[in-house]
């Protein structure tokens, strides 16, 4: 059984160290995060890390790690109890498989603690979510590009995969004909590679980077069942992320090897999409190649970010009145590879994951402008892959 405690010891954590962290992060309050890193042969992290931002000095501290292969997600439980993380491996138990690891969350110090480790049901696992009625996790596996439900037990621990998805569709171009001039940006056309597992109301939403698809599902039972999918906006796009406007009636896509983003209106009593406006995440006039990763949306529905790779920038945009984006900016992320944008529960703070780099970076938010101004402060992390934040 694994533990992650804060600097001073668990004793300390709980008789008032870091009990304030636990006040739902309100702005001016410190707050505690994790870090998810790649480890071994995949990258020079230790696993989770467990850090703390002092929101008035942008100070950034580590305050210990959990050792695990590869977790490069962390999902929490929506009572933020638990949490659970995918081991992007290969091999799980002499199986060809990735893992999943449950743990117990300390609310008071944000430790984590091992419950147990299931198979991810599919090869290198690099997403999840906890489904919104907290009794199973879904997981989207990279490496063969099959979805998985995981059932979430009353302690929190995990069971085997009570439903195995593998969706079959031809795959799409090599380059993404829409991508900048220039541009020798490929990845994986090779296969079905789904990159995220969402839920959006009654509808599961799954990104199919290989297919150049979103998958739209329903969950029954345990089970995903096909409600219908979509095509990305051009040829070889390949979607990675989703976010949504917080109306909920207006679907964001990041499109990895096209460098583009996506608006779709979308319909929550359906599950059906339509396209109203494709864009570029580069700032204009660029050639090159460049990888799309992250998106985040302002809480407001301002302002969306999106992380974009080799570029080594976060772009800014406005969200106008109907959804549809208007490009502000680009911002240096001080680092090189963002794997992952993400703003904190309160919009203060913009936290970019550096995984060439070995370091996160903050920056402040303009509420007004949306702008991003570098707070100096650099949390070294080797290999870092996503920020997640205590709900």
């Amino acid at each position: 059984m694994a533990v992650i405690a804060a600097r001073g010891g668990a004793d300390n954590a709980r008789d008032g160290c870091y009990r304030v962290l636990n006040t739902g992060n309100r702005v001016g309050e410190a707050m505690l995060f994790h870090v998810c890193s790649y480890t071994g042969a995949s990258g020079n992290g230790e696993g989770i890390t467990l850090a703390r931002l002092d929101p008035e000095s942008g100070r950034l501290e580590a305050l210990g790690s959990v050792a695990g292969p590869s977790p490069s997600w962390l999902a929490f439980a929506p009572d933020g109890r638990h949490a659970y993380a995918v081991n992007e491996i290969d091999e799980f138990e002499g199986v060809a498989q990735g893992a999943c690891t449950a743990y117990r969350v300390d609310r008071d110090s944000g430790a984590l603690t091992a419950l147990n480790t299931v198979g991810s049901g599919g090869t290198v696992p690099c997403h999840a979510s906890v489904h919104p009625g907290g009794r199973h996790l879904l997981v989207a596996n990279y490496g063969d590009g099959r979805l998985a439900v995981l059932p979430i037990a009353e302690d929190g621990s995990l069971g085997v995969a009570t439903d195995i998805q593998a969706p079959a569709g031809p795959v799409g171009a090599d380059r993404a004909e829409a991508g900048p001039p220039g541009s020798f940006a490929i990845s994986g056309h090779d296969g079905s590679h789904a990159h995220v597992i969402e839920t959006a109301g009654r509808f599961v939403l799954s990104t199919d980077l290989g297919q150049d698809r979103v998958y739209v599902w329903t969950l029954d039972e345990g089970a995903l069942r096909p409600a219908s999918f979509f095509p990305t906006a051009s040829a070889g796009a390949g979607p990675r992320h989703l976010a949504f406007h917080p109306n909920g009636r207006i679907l964001y896509t990041t499109y990895e090897e096209a460098s583009q983003l996506a608006v779709h209106d979308w319909d929550p009593a359906t599950g059906r999409a339509t396209l109203k406006q494709q864009l570029g995440s580069l700032p204009p006039g660029f050639a090159g190649s460049s990888f799309a990763s992250a998106l985040a949306v302002s809480r407001d529905g301002r302002f969306l970010y999106s992380g974009n790779r080799l570029h080594n920038s976060i772009a800014i945009f406005a969200i106008e009145p109907a959804g549809t984006l208007r490009w502000l900016d680009a911002e240096w992320t001080r680092g090189d590879y963002p794997n992952h944008v993400a703003l904190d529960p309160t919009g203060q703070f913009l936290f970019a994951c550096n995984r060439r780099s070995d370091n996160v970076t903050l920056f402040r938010v303009d509420a007004e402008s949306g702008r991003l101004a570098f707070t100096g402060r650099y949390l070294p992390i080797g290999s870092p892959n996503m920020v997640a934040f205590l709900p």
